[in-house]
């Protein structure tokens, strides 16, 4: 029997600064692979090359990965500043609408990283350009060194909201995570709900209100060594089965909020 298809949001690279490539961390399609049952199909998110509408036609659900480039500051109405790094303006212009249609849909999708800063954007929401240089934030960065190990070890704590979601899906209101980020939600875009934050204040953990599919995301990589890890593999599973049940014919979300 054919596994349900999960689009994996690719981003853009220069391999030697010259090649130009849409890549996907292999973690990713480990953890859908493995944790979350489903086949991994890796999207080039331009679209020069594909729609948002053949996208939800041919993919069961989305993971919306982390990368480097960041989502452009004029999708929520402020300037380009140094601060802000790098961009993606294709990936931009194939996942803001794709979180958009999914919800509205009720077609699951998962968001890493940036792809947590996607779906607040996606919904209206504005980042920060840089957390570290704000006052009594912590430097959520990856460390500049170090082995993938040390880079993706565990670092802080999310505090999460006693009975939502997230709570019920990890079995506990605080967990541990690693942290490898600079930018993070300033306002929050319209239905997104917080319910988890770092020890600092920087939000880690949203849903849509009212969604009528997963649209569970985290600030965080829970794609690392997903298979072992206590919160990881909650996350990936519970995500799996929201894609095997719209595969299915079946609305609705797997995790309804408190």
């Amino acid at each position: 029997m054919a596994r349900p298809i999960v689009g994996i949001i690719g981003n853009t690279y220069l391999i030697n600064d010259q090649y130009p490539a849409h890549a996907g961390g292999t973690m990713n399609s480990e953890a859908v692979a493995e944790v979350s049952g489903c086949m991994p199909l890796l999207i080039p998110a331009d679209p020069r090359f594909l729609s948002v509408e053949e996208l939800l036609d041919t993919c069961d659900g989305f993971l919306l990965t982390g990368g480097r480039p960041n989502v452009h500051p004029e999708e929520y109405g402020e300037a380009s500043t140094e601060a802000h790094g790098t961009y993606d303006r294709a990936r931009d212009a194939i996942t803001l609408p794709l979180v958009r249609a999914c919800v509205e849909r009720g077609q699951p999708f998962l968001g890493i990283c940036r792809g947590f800063q996607e779906v607040n954007v996606a919904m209206g929401g504005t980042l920060y350009p840089e957390i570290r240089d704000l006052p009594g934030r912590m430097n959520h960065r990856m460390p500049p060194d170090g082995t993938l190990e040390e880079k993706f070890a565990l670092r802080h704590v999310v505090n999460l909201t006693e009975g939502g979601v997230f709570h019920r899906l990890f079995g506990s209101n605080e967990v541990m995570t690693n942290t490898l980020h600079g930018q993070g939600i300033k306002t929050p875009g319209r239905r997104i709900v917080i319910e988890g934050l770092a020890p600092d204040g920087t939000p880690e953990a949203i849903h849509v209100e009212g969604a009528k599919g997963f649209t569970l995301s985290v600030q965080w990589h829970p794609e690392w060594d997903a298979a072992n890890d206590p919160v990881s593999r909650p996350l990936f599973e519970a995500f799996g089965e929201a894609v095997r049940a719209w595969s299915a014919g079946q609305s609705g979300q797997v995790l309804k909020s408190a």
